[in-house]
């Protein structure tokens, strides 16, 4: 297994953010009080997740400009 060559600026690439986004939604979810989630569609939680996952893999495969600025430049 080899990493990607830009692999020290993964956290600007919008799919690691994404993803961390998806992982932050779960975390705070299974962390909140059982009275405040009861309240709140667990459904939504889900979906709000299930979407970021997808805008995850879906910026995974879009050029972003901020992670190819130094080659760019450089050239």
């Amino acid at each position: 297994m080899k990493l990607i060559e830009n692999a020290s600026k993964a956290w600007r690439m919008f799919s690691v953010q994404a993803m961390s986004l998806a992982l932050v939604v779960q975390a705070v979810w299974v962390e909140l009080p059982a009275d405040l989630r009861d309240s709140l569609d667990s459904a939504t939680v889900r979906y709000i997740t299930i979407g970021l996952l997808i805008a995850g893999v879906l910026g995974r495969l879009v050029k972003q400009d901020a992670i190819h600025e130094d080659k760019q430049s450089g050239a």
